[in-house]
């Protein structure tokens, strides 16, 4: 049943009725530098000049709600509800560290990503054997995050510190400190890294590690507090008139699933019929690793490709970036999944 059901997702993944078009490339434009050389430069993504805009506010000393949602009028974008308006951790940072020092925080997070995932694959039981391919499935899964000009996305800072966490977490050696930290980090990014937050608690709490349950459980109700906060400060500045963001809940499917991971990777450059098999292979992979990384994973990232397949439109296909780096490790241990069930239905020799 379960090599049927794997074998039914890959042809719906190679097929995925209902996916939407390939997202468009921003538009080049003239652009004439100092020494008076005319060349053709790709144009900024309007989400990432809008977050650029707003964090120069900030700099200036502006209020950042104030600025954030002047800004969204501005540019077109939805004011209503709160939740339009992000966290405001990621601006903070950024007018704190400038160009440069944002350049230099990303270089450490990463650097301290790929330690931390390549030190939990040598932990785990027959992590040996993929740690490689694994960490390069990593960087691959987080490559969109080398480019400078994405350093403004809130996703690539949430998606590498979530990352940062399953890598540092080991509790059976009592290391899960590091751990939440990470995770508190993510969460003050982006709020989309809840899910991570709530499994982590609930896998402590299962395994009776009742300290580490209740120091997640408390950063979930502090997230939640700060959370509602948030929620107040940018619903004050909401007029009447305002543009209101439509609905959230589209009901996707797996087309919704797989068009936010796909195009949030370097998976976009395939067509949909090899590159939607081969997320459906990532998630695959993560449930035939039979140690406590593999468990997790497998759950947590199950658990995002519900959630993105009944939530999100097509424009908020980057939500996929939270889960690409971790998802895309899974593709490491399908050589080993897959012959292993082939083994369970008696269609192979052990």
């Amino acid at each position: 049943m379960a090599l049927a059901l794997l074998a039914a997702m890959l042809l719906i993944a190679a097929w995925a009725p209902g996916y939407p078009p390939p997202l468009a490339a921003p538009p080049k434009v003239i652009a004439t530098h100092a020494n008076g050389k005319v060349v053709a430069e790709q144009e900024d993504d309007n989400d990432l000049r809008f977050y650029r805009l707003v964090i120069a506010r900030v700099q200036r000393g502006d209020n950042y709600y104030v600025a954030a949602t002047e800004e969204q009028r501005r540019n077109g974008y939805p004011v209503a509800p709160g939740l339009t308006v992000r966290l405001p951790t990621l601006a903070f940072v950024s007018a704190w560290a400038g160009p440069a020092g944002l350049i230099a925080l990303e270089i450490l997070l990463f650097a301290g990503m790929m330690l931390a995932n390549a030190r939990r694959f040598a932990s785990e039981p027959g992590g040996e054997r993929f740690r490689l391919i694994g960490l390069a499935l990593l960087l691959m899964g987080i490559s969109s995050g080398l480019n400078f000009r994405y350093n403004v996305l809130h996703e690539i800072w949430g998606a590498q510190l979530i990352a940062l966490s399953f890598g540092l977490h080991r509790p059976d050696q009592g290391k899960w400190a590091g751990a939440w930290l990470a995770a508190a980090g993510a969460l003050a990014v982006r709020e989309l890294a809840l899910p991570f937050v709530l499994l982590m608690a609930a896998w402590a709490l299962w395994h009776r590690r009742w300290r580490e349950g209740g120091a997640w459980l408390a950063l979930i109700a502090l997230f939640a507090a700060l959370l509602a906060l948030h929620l107040q400060l940018a619903t004050a500045q909401i007029r009447p008139g305002d543009p209101v963001s439509p609905p959230w809940l589209v009901l996707g499917g797996i087309s919704g699933f797989l068009y936010k991971v796909i195009n949030s990777s370097v998976l976009s450059l395939l067509p949909v019929w090899l590159a939607g098999p081969m997320v459906i292979l990532a998630l695959f992979g993560w449930s035939g690793w039979k140690g406590p990384a593999g468990g997790f994973a497998a759950l947590l990232l199950t658990g995002y490709a519900l959630a993105f397949a009944l939530a999100g439109r097509p424009n908020n296909f980057y939500w996929g970036v939270t889960i690409t780096p971790l998802l895309l490790m899974g593709l490491a241990m399908a050589p080993m999944a897959l012959p292993s069930l082939l083994r369970q239905a008696g269609l192979a020799r052990g």
